[in-house]
């Protein structure tokens, strides 16, 4: 089963998001302009600015005029537990879904991640 294709913003989000989840950015750490990460992901602007947009809306990027825009202390922990209850929420009912229709069970899982 395909999943329909997220916008654009959604996906430069996720990049974003998976940088600051994996470390790549730390809570205090300057993320790239607008123009750059646009430039980088060859992107629009306007795009990009709608992705970091989501970002200011839950607080986990701060904006210092004339300087540049920077993850919030505390960033980290609070989009972990953001994007968890997401995964909980929307990835794992059709994932859970799907299982069940294999007969897949959560031991075969473990087992095959140890071989």
């Amino acid at each position: 089963m395909a999943e329909p294709q997220k916008p654009v913003y959604l996906r430069l989000r996720d990049i974003i998001a998976a940088a600051i989840l994996d470390g790549s950015y730390a809570d205090g750490d300057a993320l790239p302009s607008v123009r750059s990460f646009a430039a980088d992901q060859g992107a629009n602007p306007l795009t990009v600015a709608k992705a970091y947009q989501t970002f200011q809306d839950q607080d986990l990027i701060e904006v210092k005029r004339g300087i540049g825009l920077f993850v919030a202390k505390g960033a980290s922990a609070k989009l972990r537990q953001l994007e968890r209850a997401r995964f909980m929420r929307e990835t794992w009912p059709p994932v859970r879904e799907q299982m069940a229709l294999l007969d897949i069970r959560l031991p075969d899982l473990l087992e095959r991640e140890k071989a």
